[in-house]
């Protein structure tokens, strides 16, 4: 346990309280949440139906997470960001300026990247986090993030096939 938790026994963490793992968690699950959203917006632009259909589920899905999370985070007197960290930002503008195929997959190697790190920073609050609340909300929202995570791939996949596919058919300069 983190030197600062609070006990209500020996070894028995009090309910509802900040501590380093579980405010680092929720914020940084924040800030990927609303970089998802963005994102997600941004994305619909894509003249690529499973690439809209997938930015429509990320906003839907994130949108709710994040309200989850941000009700867990006011019980705990957690402060979440309210604007996307530099990372993210950086993201957006290289998206805003890409636009057809460059841009989906660009989107779309984004997504994996990120739900990669999801999922790695939900196994670790599942296994290190110590507020109840938040390890169950880690627990409903892995499955969730790991599904999202083999759409995004599937896509990357299928985009690859169609570039591939283009790049064999298109007339040969001489």
């Amino acid at each position: 346990m983190a030197p600062d938790t609070r006990m209500e026994a020996p070894g028995q963490p009090a309910p509802h309280q900040t501590n380093y793992q579980d405010r680092l968690f929720a914020q940084l699950a924040a800030a990927g949440g609303a970089a998802e959203v963005e994102f997600g917006k941004l994305a619909k632009k894509s003249d690529n139906s499973a690439v809209t259909a997938f930015a429509g589920r990320m906003v839907d899905d994130h949108s709710a997470a994040n309200a989850k999370l941000k009700s867990l985070a006011e019980t705990n007197k957690i402060p979440l960001p309210e604007e996307l960290d530099e990372e993210h930002e950086r993201q957006r503008a290289e998206l805003e300026k890409l636009d057809g195929a460059k841009f989906d997959m660009a989107y779309i190697g984004g997504q994996i990247t990120d739900h990669q790190k999801t999922v790695q920073l939900l196994e670790w609050e599942i296994g290190s986090g110590q507020d109840a609340d938040l390890q169950h909300f880690a627990s409903e929202t892995l499955p969730t993030v790991l599904e999202h995570l083999q759409l995004a791939r599937d896509i990357k996949a299928e985009l690859a096939s169609q570039a591939i596919a283009d790049d064999t058919t298109a007339p040969t300069k001489q």
